[in-house]
């Protein structure tokens, strides 16, 4: 009788050889195909530890995949006299090429800010900028995000608080992989290091500004919101919203008519020209449902501060703070600076106990110098002596203390920028420590 023909199971040998090999050619096949992606050599030769995207995907900065996107197309315009068409469709077919920065695109934040292309007339002035600046660099640092400082007009008609619209707008078209763009003006700072935009609020809003709805709807005031610290949505709408607001300026042949109509409808306006702030202001009022729908008017954190009634309040606000560190040992503790997100979302909870950021003693999240113009000198007469400057450096003092709590310093003297301590293993929870 013959013996049965046996039906053996191939080895894990060999089945894990014959998978290797499958893998292998796929990734080469693949790698050839698709440029944009790092070639097979580079996932076996590099960890993938640096750049790395929640995805998984390593954020692939150094190649341009060839196809054609809006970029070379001659009618694409950064500049504010020719509307950008279409840009929702262009900007997509952009992130199609470029599919490592798709998983970031959702909360990406570009912050653009600027001044003025010649030196400051005030003495001080330049210093004072480069201060300003370096408090947003210090936090884009802290939270990821990109930056984008300019100091050239890029409409030598739209100077002062208009020139931010020609710059939003070549902005959003350098920077297709941002979903919003957070415009601080210049003598605005960053005053809670920690704080992060509440994004997921404003998913159905293309512009976030700081503001109160009776002020503009009842009282139709000219200080109803502030226009020199806002987020914008990287989209066609916002594309749309600048050339309408943009049109409101120096620019436009109406731009004396415009400072008419504003004055007119904003009782408390006390100058004729038409200004960036009175144009947003009038956009709420008689284009709601074009514009105004789509603006979410914040007011329940400091997005915009106004500094002369913040800066008295320093001095209190950190002995709270330092308060809450004494009593729990783990906020306390030294760390690198790239994981201070997990102890801030801790101190959250202590923080909230505080009251809310209108009114308790929680950091301002910005705190603006409106009016006190340090590059010119010219501030506003109603503040009176050096009030400007004793604020702005408290301000800065106050906000470069959470900085450089990481680098195991802090300034003693918040009226004093220039003086610096070590600070003391387990500070501030060991009472017997002294500076010396």
């Amino acid at each position: 009788m013959a013996k049965p023909i046996l039906q053996t199971k191939p080895s894990t040998r060999s089945l894990w050889a014959v998978a290797t090999a499958a893998f292998l050619i796929f990734c080469v096949l693949w790698t050839f195909n698709n440029p944009v992606w790092p070639s097979f050599s580079t996932i076996l030769s590099e960890p993938n530890t640096k750049n790395c995207l929640q995805g998984g995907l390593p954020l692939n900065t150094s190649q341009e995949p060839t196809d054609k996107t809006f970029y070379d197309d001659p009618k694409t315009y950064y500049t504010i006299d020719k509307p950008m068409i279409n840009w929702d469709e262009k900007r997509t077919e952009w992130l199609k090429h470029h599919p490592t920065f798709t998983s970031t695109t959702k909360n990406r934040i570009l912050v653009v800010t600027g001044s003025q292309p010649s030196p400051c007339k005030y003495p001080l002035g330049d210093h004072l900028l480069l201060r300003f600046f370096k408090n947003k660099v210090d936090y884009c640092r802290i939270h990821g995000y990109d930056i984008f400082y300019n100091n050239a007009f890029l409409d030598p008609k739209m100077r002062s608080f208009w020139a931010k619209i020609p710059i939003l707008k070549a902005a959003m078209l350098a920077h297709p992989e941002a979903e919003w763009l957070f415009w601080v003006d210049s003598d605005a700072m960053f005053t809670d290091m920690e704080f992060k935009v509440p994004l997921e609020r404003y998913k159905d809003h293309n512009l976030v500004v700081h503001g109160w709805p009776n002020l503009i709807y009842e009282k139709k005031s000219w200080v109803a919101v502030n226009a020199g610290v806002f987020l914008i949505r990287n989209c066609q709408w916002s594309m749309d919203f600048l050339d309408v607001w943009g049109n409101m300026g120096p620019k436009s042949p109406d731009y004396p008519k415009w400072g008419r109509i504003l004055r007119s409808t904003l009782k408390d306006k006390m100058f004729p020209e038409s200004d960036d702030q009175s144009a947003l202001i009038y956009l709420l009022l008689k284009e709601k449902k074009k514009w105004g729908d789509m603006i979410y008017v914040e007011n329940e954190y400091s997005l915009h501060g106004y500094w002369l009634e913040i800066v008295k309040k320093f001095d209190y606000i950190a002995n709270k703070y330092l308060g809450i560190e004494k009593r729990v040992p783990r906020l306390r503790r030294r760390r690198a600076e790239a994981v201070s997100e997990s102890y801030a979302a801790e101190r959250e909870g202590y923080v909230a106990e505080g009251g809310d950021r209108r009114g308790g003693w929680r950091r301002p999240f910005v705190t603006h110098f409106t009016g006190c113009q340090p590059c010119s000198g010219d501030h506003n007469p109603a503040y009176e002596g050096d009030s400007c400057w004793v604020g702005m450096e408290r301000a800065l003092n106050f906000a470069d203390n959470q900085v450089l709590r990481n680098y195991g310093f802090v300034h003693l003297d918040p009226g004093n920028g220039s003086h610096v301590r070590p600070l003391p293993f387990d500070y501030p929870g060991d009472e017997s420590h002294e500076f010396v």
